[in-house]
């Protein structure tokens, strides 16, 4: 048998007393016994679904609120469109014939039947194709300007599209009865405005047909719609 100093058997002891103490303290209380702190090693974060290339090393990464579009996605369509004053839009390219592109005249009458019959040409004189369609506006004035008698009225027919290249011309039939068989009260215009369709400016003719009706029994004037050329 081996003797062992007491002083040497006390020392085991305490050893082995708190080795037994540290494994309870770690492992009954359910607290995690900290070593030193974590070590954190530099290195490049992986970039967002888009980007060209990574940050710089060490750099922070700030996410992005918006997902980006995966590379090689198309851009969104941008639209095209001019705002009108009421609120809505209207496609930038117009083929309409504006008043500022046309000249205004009006041909020789050509009489039957007790009725006047005069075409009123439209001609493209500008520089682009365009078009009208439907019915012109007329009124007939005198030489201050003042309307004599009302408003043409329409004659029924079907409105097509005529398309102006320049030097093109449309015409529509201005027609009403002779007043010398009607009896209706006359009046000698100085001028017939004409408004394209859909314009609001107009173009102002000499006007060089003599009297018109302007009241009284079958005074009315009747408008055609617009057709090719420049004459019946």
């Amino acid at each position: 048998m081996v003797y062992t100093p007491r002083s040497a058997r006390r020392g085991a002891l305490f050893a082995g007393t708190v080795a037994v103490l540290g494994l309870l303290t770690a492992c009954g209380d359910g607290q995690t016994v900290h070593s030193d702190p974590p070590v954190t090693s530099s290195g490049t974060a992986a970039p967002a679904a888009g980007d060209s290339a990574p940050p710089a090393s060490g750099t922070p990464v700030t996410p992005s609120p918006v997902a980006s579009a995966p590379t090689g996605a198309p851009s969104p369509a941008v639209s095209r469109a001019t705002a009108t004053p009421g609120g809505g839009t209207t496609s930038m390219a117009s083929t309409r014939c504006h008043t500022s592109e046309l000249r205004a005249s009006v041909g020789r009458n050509d009489p039957g039947a007790g009725q006047e019959n005069f075409p009123v040409v439209l001609t493209n004189a500008s520089g682009r194709t365009c078009t009208v369609r439907g019915f012109p506006g007329a009124a007939f004035v005198n030489g201050a300007g003042g309307q004599l008698g009302p408003d043409p009225r329409r004659q029924p027919g079907s409105s097509t599209t005529v398309t102006l290249r320049p030097g093109q011309s449309a015409w529509a039939g201005l027609t009403f009865s002779s007043p010398g068989v009607t009896g209706a009260k006359t009046a000698r215009p100085a001028a017939l405005l004409i408004t394209p369709p859909d314009e609001r400016d107009h173009l102002k003719v000499t006007w060089t047909g003599g009297e018109v009706p302007v009241s009284g029994n079958s005074s009315s004037v009747s408008l055609t719609v617009l057709s090719p050329g420049t004459a019946p």
